[in-house]
């Protein structure tokens, strides 16, 4: 049986269709989902795209969270259900409490886009086993609030327990895609629950899973082959 992974489509959304390519080329099935509707549809796995959802007019993601789709999501969230939040959906996670902290402004208050360098500092969760720890990995970037806070006693947590999911390669020429893009503390780009179910990341994975595309590389493949891995065995 193919695995199912949805993705959701809220005003605004950029990347649905990008993201529902991804799942495709990793050899799953895509299934649409709408944000006014509350069945899941029998998925085994949901995307929370990139985008401007709501157009950020209250704040990136908050508006998102309050949409009928995210009651069910949360609570199959919190019950198992692997969850990945790219760039707005990152910030939608954070605003559902789904992961911790949140997401301020760039702190340059310039969007930017670019290709980015990332290292690997989990590779145990749903989304990121087909990855190795330390692996550094080039994929797109585009954000106007991707700056990572959060408390100390938040950030020390992550830490010590191992649930920043991906780092900002800061040793490096800038020109080469190193350096923290958006000041976010502690170099953080990604980050999962203590369960490993739910990652959030700022960058664009579904940009980089084809040679013709993004990079020119395939870095975000592996998010995708990852979980329907993890599906299929489980």
């Amino acid at each position: 049986m193919t695995a199912r992974i949805g993705v959701v489509t809220f005003p605004g959304s950029l990347d649905d269709r990008d993201t529902q390519r991804a799942i495709r080329v990793a050899g799953a099935e895509p299934v649409a989902l709408w944000h006014k509707d509350k069945d899941l549809r029998q998925v085994d796995a949901v995307v929370l795209c990139g985008g401007f959802s709501y157009g950020d007019y209250l704040r990136a993601g908050a508006i998102a969270r309050f949409s009928p789709v995210m009651d069910t999501l949360i609570d199959q969230a919190k019950a198992g259900l692997p969850v990945l939040g790219i760039c707005n959906g990152f910030q939608i996670l954070t605003e559902a409490h789904l992961l911790p902290g949140g997401m301020l402004g760039n702190d340059h208050l310039h969007f930017i886009c670019r290709d980015q360098k990332l290292r690997v500092e989990n590779a145990d969760t749903a989304w990121t086993s087909d990855y190795t720890a330390g692996q550094e990995i080039r994929i797109p970037l585009k954000n106007m609030d991707g700056r990572y806070v959060a408390d100390r006693r938040t950030l020390d947590e992550l830490e010590a327990e191992g649930r920043v999911a991906f780092r900002y390669v800061v040793d490096g020429d800038a020109a080469d895609g190193c350096g923290n893009p958006n000041g976010s503390l502690n170099d953080i780009a990604g980050i999962t629950n203590a369960a490993g179910n739910v990652v959030g990341l700022m960058p664009h994975p579904e940009h980089a899973v084809e040679p013709l595309i993004g990079t020119g590389r395939t870095d975000g493949l592996p998010f995708f082959t990852s979980i329907l891995k993890k599906l299929v065995n489980a």
